[in-house]
């Protein structure tokens, strides 16, 4: 996988010297021309929407759909277990968390390749706020994913025929949060490796798990106890039981905790990535 070098370079213009208005002006000035940037990579390349609406179908198709056949013969018991929910709208928040932090780690590599392209250094050396670079770019880059979140999000409630506008887009920003937890998650990590085949193995290695532990597949009040103190500290338990509970009123969690989990988590590894950006050089 290769990005053009013009793409690598597009936005550094924006960052070459402060106009008029002062230090906070300059500094949102950098913040919009990382986040236009971002959004403008995106736009060039559309086919990264299918490529990231791809694996969510899949488990919404062959898992969802067969699973929901299958639970509907046993009837109120299945209900029960996934209270009072049908498996496939149980499901359906959790494939539209899936989609935006799956690709919100796509972040990450973006710092990978601009180191690799040279964008990196010409940032390091530049007069703009490392501070209002890094947010920027995040901004950018969680925008861009909660496109590829609402085609998700509408697709899903096809499927699970879903009719509330409002609770989607109620889902959505709950989806957004856990898209910029992600995108904070896999910059601080890309912020440490060398090569996009490296990046890859470490974010597969944890995506997994978080996947599997987060209420998105089956509910975690069953499962053991040494397996739900790991799904206490993921953050997609938050994301997807918020998000389950601003579409359907049903949560495993109460919301209060929900937000307050998600919001630590976000602001706890956005601080780590902008403490890891500030100290970061090249040489």
């Amino acid at each position: 996988m290769t990005e053009p070098v013009s793409e690598a370079r597009a936005g550094v213009e924006g960052l070459g010297r402060p106009r008029r208005g002062g230090a906070p002006s300059f500094w949102l000035q950098a913040f919009a021309a990382m986040a236009y940037r971002q959004l403008a990579r995106f736009r060039a390349a559309p086919s990264r929407i299918v490529n990231s609406l791809v694996f969510p179908l899949i488990w919404l198709l062959f898992f969802g759909l067969g699973w929901s056949a299958a639970f509907n013969v046993i009837g109120p018991m299945a209900r029960q277990l996934f209270k009072g929910l049908d498996y496939l709208e149980f499901l359906a928040p959790g494939i539209i968390v899936m989609t935006v932090f799956t690709s919100g780690f796509g972040s990450g590599l973006g710092v990978i390749w601009d180191r690799e392209f040279g964008y990196l250094k010409e940032i390091l050396v530049s007069p703009a706020p490392r501070s209002a670079v890094l947010l920027g770019r995040m901004t950018g880059d969680t925008l861009a994913t909660m496109l590829q979140g609402a085609v998700m999000a509408l697709l899903v409630s096809v499927a699970a025929g879903y009719t509330s506008v409002q609770g989607v887009l109620a889902g959505l920003l709950a989806a957004f949060i856990a898209a910029y937890a992600s995108a904070s998650i896999g910059t601080l990590i890309a912020l440490s490796m060398r090569s996009p085949e490296g990046f890859h193995t470490v974010i597969s290695l944890i995506m997994m798990p978080m996947l599997f532990l987060s209420g998105a597949f089956y509910p975690i009040d069953p499962l053991p106890g040494w397996l739900k103190a790991l799904a206490y500290v993921n953050p997609l338990t938050y994301a997807v039981d918020l998000t389950r509970g601003l579409m359907y009123g049903v949560y495993s969690l109460s919301p209060g905790l929900d937000i307050l989990g998600l919001l630590a988590v976000t602001g706890a590894f956005t601080a780590l990535a902008l403490a890891k950006f500030g100290r970061t050089y090249m040489a």
